[in-house]
C-alpha cells in the first residue's frame, strides 16, 4: 500500500536523523583519531582542501535542484516518460560538470601560495590535494540516479547506503591513522567508499526505477529546456552565495590568521556541522513532500504546512543552539586538545551563525521544493559580495571572530527577511508579516531560555566530561519543558502532535 506524505515524511526524516546520530558519534572518534595521530597542519589543510573543492562545485547545485523540481510532476502524475528524458539530461550535465570541477581544480595549484598563508609542515602537498581532487571528480558518477530515490519520497535509501560506506570509510581510515598514520592512505580509502556508494545507489535506482536502463529515449521539448535552464541559472547564484557564506572561512583564516586558526575551526566545523547536517537532514527529508504538496494542493494548507514546520525548525534550532553554547567548548578541549579552544566570544558569534541558519531551512525547502527560487536568485549574489567585504575587513581588524562576525551580518542583512519575503509573496500569496512577528516571539523566547541555561550550567563544575553530559542534560531538559509550555496551546503544536500521533498508531497497528 503506497504511504502518505505524512509517512514518507516522517520514514524520510526518521531515517537521515538515526543515521546522521551515528555518522555524527562514528565522526567525533574519527576525528580525535585525526587530531591525535597527525599534526595541526594536516588538520589545517584537510579543512583547507575540503572548503577549495566545495567553492569549485559551484556548478552543481543548480542542476540538481533544478531537475529536482522538474521531477515532482512527472513523478506524481507517474509520466514515466518524462522522468526518462529528464534523467537523460541530468546525467549529461552531471558528466559535464566532473570535467569543469577537474580543470577549475588543477587550474588552482599555481595559486596555493596565494591561499596557504604560513608554510605547512606536510609531505607530498600537492598528491594530497590531487587526491581530494580525484575524490571530488569522481562523486559526480552514477550518484544522479539518487535524485529520482529522492523525488519518489524514498531518500531513506540513499541515506542508509551513504552512511554504510561513509561509516566504513571512518573505520578504515581510523584503523590506518592509528596503525600507519600515512595520509595517503587514509585519503585513498576515502576515493573507494566514493565509488562503491555511487556504484551501490545506481543499481539501486535501476532496480526499482528499470526504465532507467532503456536507451530509447524520447528529447525534452525546447520550451522545457529552457525553464529547466532558467531555473539552473538561478540555482547557481543561490549556489555562490551559499559557498561565499559556508564555505570560505577557512580559506579565509588560512589567508587572514594562519592554517592553526583553521585547524582550530576544522574541529569546531565537525561538531557544529553535524549538528547542521541533522536539522538540514529533517527538513531534507520532508522536500519530496512538499513538492508533491505543491503539486496538488493550494492555498490555506500549504500555508497551514509551512507554519507548523516553521515552528518545528525554530524549536529544534533553538534547542540545539543553547545546548551548543553551553558544551561545545568544553567538548573540544577534553577531545581534541586546549589549544584548539576558542574563546567564549568566538564561541557565541559561532553559535548566532548556526542560530540563523538553522532558522532559514523550513523556508529553503518550501522555497526550492516549489519552485519559487528564481525570485530571490540575486540575493544570493548580494549576501556573496557583503559576506566576503565584512569577513574580510573584519578579518584583518579583528582576526577569527570578524570573519565569523562578517557570515552573521551578510545573514543578517539579506536572507534573514529576501527568502522568506519571496516565498510568501510568490507561493504562499499574502502578507510575510506573521512569519516576522513569530520569528521575534521565537527568538525571544529562546533568548530568555538561554540565559536560564547559562545560569544553572555555570554552577556545573568538576570533571570536563561529566560537566559537559551534565550541562547538555539541563539544557535538554530546561529548554523542551519551557517550549512545552509556552507553545502547547498553539495551532502549530497540535497539528504536529496530531500527525505524530497518527504515524505512532499506524505503525503499532503495522
Amino acid at each position: 500500500m503506497e504511504k502518505s506524505r505524512t509517512e514518507y515524511s516522517a520514514l524520510n526524516t526518521s531515517v537521515s536523523l538515526g543515521a546522521r546520530l551515528f555518522a555524527i558519534l562514528l565522526g567525533f572518534f574519527g576525528r580525535v583519531v585525526f587530531t591525535h595521530t597527525l599534526s595541526s597542519d594536516y588538520v589545517g589543510i584537510n579543512g583547507l582542501f575540503t572548503d577549495i573543492l566545495q567553492v569549485l562545485a559551484l556548478s552543481e547545485l543548480g542542476i540538481g535542484t533544478a531537475i529536482t523540481f522538474a521531477l515532482y510532476e512527472p513523478v506524481a502524475k507517474e509520466n514515466v516518460e518524462k522522468q526518462k528524458s529528464l534523467m537523460r539530461l541530468y546525467r549529461k550535465f552531471y558528466h559535464g560538470v566532473a570535467g569543469l570541477v577537474l580543470v577549475a581544480g588543477l587550474c588552482v595549484i599555481p595559486f596555493f601560495g596565494v591561499l596557504i598563508k604560513d608554510d605547512p609542515k606536510v609531505d607530498h602537498l600537492l598528491l594530497i590535494y590531487l587526491l581530494y581532487l580525484a575524490n571530488s571528480v569522481l562523486s559526480y558518477f552514477g550518484i544522479y540516479k539518487k535524485t529520482l530515490i529522492d523525488a519518489h519520497q524514498k531518500s531513506y535509501l540513499g541515506v542508509v547506503c551513504q552512511t554504510s560506506f561513509w561509516s566504513l570509510q571512518n573505520l578504515l581510515q581510523m584503523i590506518l591513522l592509528l596503525t600507519t598514520r600515512n595520509y595517503l592512505l587514509f585519503l585513498a580509502v576515502q576515493i573507494g567508499c566514493t565509488i562503491g556508494n555511487n556504484l551501490v545507489i545506481s543499481r539501486k535506482a535501476n532496480s526499482l526505477y528499470p526504465y532507467l536502463k532503456e536507451t530509447v529515449v524520447a528529447p525534452l521539448e525546447a520550451s522545457e529546456k529552457r525553464g529547466i535552464f532558467t531555473n539552473m541559472k538561478a540555482m547557481m547564484m543561490h549556489k555562490i552565495g551559499k559557498v561565499a557564506v559556508d564555505n570560505t572561512d577557512h580559506l579565509l583564516l588560512s589567508s587572514l590568521v594562519g592554517t592553526l586558526a583553521v585547524g582550530c575551526y576544522s574541529n569546531y566545523f565537525l561538531i557544529v556541522g553535524s549538528v547542521r547536517q541533522m536539522l538540514e537532514q529533517v527538513f531534507s527529508g520532508i522536500a519530496a513532500s512538499v513538492g508533491n504538496l505543491g503539486v496538488e494542493e493550494k492555498g490555506e494548507r500549504v500555508e497551514r504546512i509551512f507554519d507548523a514546520s516553521f515552528f518545528l525548525g525554530a524549536w529544534l534550532t533553538g534547542l540545539c543552539t543553547i545546548v551548543l553554547s553551553q558544551v561545545l567548548n568544553g567538548f573540544v578541549g577534553v577531545s581534541f586538545g586546549e589549544q584548539y579552544v576558542f574563546s567564549e566570544d568566538i564561541l557565541l558569534v559561532l553559535c548566532l551563525n548556526f542560530y540563523l541558519y538553522g532558522m532559514r531551512q523550513p523556508t529553503l525547502v518550501f522555497r526550492d521544493s516549489m519552485g519559487v527560487f528564481y525570485y530571490d536568485r540575486y540575493k544570493a549574489i548580494v549576501e556573496a559580495v557583503l559576506n566576503l567585504a565584512f569577513s574580510i575587513f573584519l578579518g584583518k581588524q579583528f582576526g577569527t571572530i570578524g570573519v565569523f562576525l562578517g557570515t552573521a551580518i551578510s545573514c543578517a542583512l539579506t536572507s534573514l527577511w529576501w527568502e522568506p519575503y519571496v516565498l510568501y509573496k510568490y507561493r504562499l500569496q499574502t502578507s510575510c508579516k506573521r512569519y516576522f512577528c513569530r520569528y521575534g516571539i521565537y527568538t525571544f523566547v529562546t533568548a530568555l531560555l538561554w540565559m536560564g541555561c547559562d545560569f544553572v550550567c555555570g554552577k556545573v563544575t568538576g570533571n570536563p566530561w561529566i560537566v559537559c553530559i551534565i550541562r547538555g542534560i539541563l539544557c535538554m531538559v530546561v529548554v523542551n519543558v519551557g517550549y512545552l509550555l509556552v507553545y502547547h496551546r498553539t495551532r502549530e503544536f497540535r497539528l504536529l502532535w496530531k500527525k505524530g500521533r497518527g504515524i505512532l498508531g499506524k505503525c503499532r497497528k503495522g
